[in-house]
């Protein structure tokens, strides 16, 4: 049976290529979702006019498909709240010169 911590753990492969790291750790990704086999992914970009959307979403879904035990996967863009650097986590801040 699936977890919405097996899905979390997975997103951590999924980049923002722009900024060369992943969506946990910049705060992108809002909620996981996991109902049986069907995962449902909150997430936002940096900016409503991020070039890399398409494929930050295709990822998404390739990467939650790909854990054992997910049937359906599907992603919801959200800029509710708005993605600020607050939400990156510290090593992320850190990093990426936020700290």
């Amino acid at each position: 049976m699936v977890t919405r911590e097996d899905v979390v753990e997975a997103l951590h492969q999924v980049e923002d290529p722009e900024l060369g790291m992943d969506i946990v750790e910049l705060g992108l990704m809002y909620d996981v979702e996991v109902d049986a086999g069907k995962v449902k992914v909150l997430y936002s970009l940096t900016s409503m006019g991020c070039p890399a959307g398409a494929m930050i979403a295709d990822s998404i879904l390739d990467v939650a498909r790909s854990v054992p035990g997910v049937e359906e996967a599907a992603v919801e863009l959200t800029f509710d709240p708005p993605w600020t650097p607050d939400r990156m986590s510290d090593d992320a801040k850190f990093i990426l010169g936020f700290g």
